[in-house]
């Protein structure tokens, strides 16, 4: 069994459900200062609700793909081919954007959820459903990220899920040991190193992507031999070593790091990395790490002049400012 298969969905499982466990820890947080805990049940709820929702998301991007592939069976490798490749572009545009808001939003999250939370208490029978609203949210957004990865590798069979659920126990052992142990992480830099793994993963994520459409034209072109001329611009030379809309090769290390095997099948895994590598994908590389990459170190740069800021302290118990109820 390919194990490293699983390895960069772990760590985008792992980031994803921290960021969704800070949230779930905050207003659990909260609601025990404001003498609330009887509103916890609709944490767990969402939390649970929320779970299943991605993992449905999950289980109906794959009967689609299977759908679509049985619907034409002469092109069925062909069709998932190209939407993997398709998932993967959507992968990519959303834990980009995400990456860019978390770091620029991470700095307000406390006191957003805390005044989330506030608006929900004092909508008095409606707190429970405003809670839940809260949860469930931000585990569906941070879920269907990583749902989204593990539809981009639909070749890899099981172990993106198997990775999928190791990041997300992770994560909720990292919740754990901050808001129930009360352990001190430093979080800034915690999402700090993960989002620069992050970076790599996405943009190795790029290179995956143009190899899919690469590899959906190029069965295409084999398909139907009257119009290969048409679909692939290398067709005529068509190898092993040469692509069929990627341009010429850029390098070839198969003789020095296989990626096939270790450990040249874990970068591939974990970072994108390919023995072959074509024009296309070099320049789509170097574009993301320069534009994606270089936003996100410009962010965390000027993040880094304010105090780092350290989770894991049990809240000291304060005024109780939420139980009272309005009017």
């Amino acid at each position: 069994m390919n194990f490293s298969a699983a390895l960069p969905v772990f760590v985008i499982t792992l980031r994803e459900g921290v960021e969704a466990a800070l949230v779930v820890g905050i207003v659990l947080a909260s609601l025990k200062r404001a003498k609330q805990s009887r509103l916890n049940p609709w944490v767990y709820t969402g939390i649970g609700v929320g779970i299943a929702s991605s993992a449905f998301v999950g289980v109906l991007l794959t009967w689609v793909t299977q759908a679509l592939s049985a619907a034409n069976p002469q092109y069925a490798a062909v069709t998932e081919v190209f939407l993997e490749g398709v998932f993967s572009i959507i992968a990519i545009a959303m834990l980009s954007w995400m990456l860019l808001w978390m770091t620029k939003q991470a700095r307000f999250m406390k006191a957003q959820v805390e005044g989330a939370i506030t608006e929900a208490l004092f909508t008095d029978s409606k707190a429970g459903w405003g809670i839940f609203s809260l949860i469930f949210i931000a585990v569906v957004r941070e879920g269907f990220e990583a749902v989204l990865f593990v539809a981009s590798n639909l070749q890899a069979g099981l172990m993106p899920a198997i990775g999928a659920v190791g990041g997300l126990a992770a994560s909720a052992g990292v919740g754990v040991m901050l808001f129930k142990w009360g352990m001190k992480i430093n979080i800034r830099q915690f999402f700090q190193v993960m989002g620069v793994l992050l970076v790599l993963i996405v943009a190795g994520l790029v290179v995956t992507a143009l190899q899919r459409f690469d590899e959906g034209f190029a069965n295409l072109a084999l398909a139907n031999r009257a119009t290969s001329a048409g679909l692939c611009l290398y067709y005529e030379r068509f190898t092993k070593v040469h692509s069929c809309i990627l341009g010429p090769i850029v390098w070839n290390s198969s003789k020095i790091l296989p990626d096939e095997e270790f450990p040249g099948i874990i970068l591939k895994s974990l970072f994108g990395y390919t023995q072959n590598l074509y024009l296309v994908q070099a320049v789509g590389y170097i574009v993301f790490l320069v534009t994606v990459g270089g936003s996100y170190l410009r962010s965390i740069m000027a993040g880094g002049r304010g105090k780092n800021q350290t989770l894991g302290q049990k809240p000291a118990s304060g005024n109780n400012t939420f139980a009272k109820k309005r009017g």
